[in-house]
């Protein structure tokens, strides 16, 4: 496969998983943003744990649709995630996820 055709692979995926994450959206009350991933997310905890000279969040998330266009199942009952890095847990409504028209990439 040469680049141009992978690259156009990739896209077509990149594509496809924006489609899948604009049909599920509605479902979840919560985005997640951890420096790896993007989550949709029901049910968010976030805790700050304490070590030695640092800490640590310690993120855990129920009834999960994970942003990964190399996973077949995006659809996950739990995840959890520890890191030392920034975590933006966001609570929407309804209407946020709701693209408007002009944007649509269906014809």
């Amino acid at each position: 496969m040469n680049d141009e055709a992978f690259d156009e692979y990739e896209r077509g995926v990149e594509l496809a998983l924006f489609r899948e994450y604009r049909d599920v959206a509605k479902q979840f009350k919560y985005v997640v943003e951890t420096e790896r991933r993007f989550y949709l997310a029901n049910e968010v905890t976030l805790e700050r744990r304490d070590a030695a000279n640092d800490f640590y969040f310690e993120l855990t998330m129920r009834d999960v649709w994970v942003w990964d266009i190399y996973r077949s199942d995006r659809f996950v009952k739990q995840v959890r995630v520890l890191t030392f890095k920034d975590v933006n847990v966001e609570e929407l409504n309804a209407h946020d996820f709701e693209l408007p028209k002009e944007l649509s990439l269906d014809d």
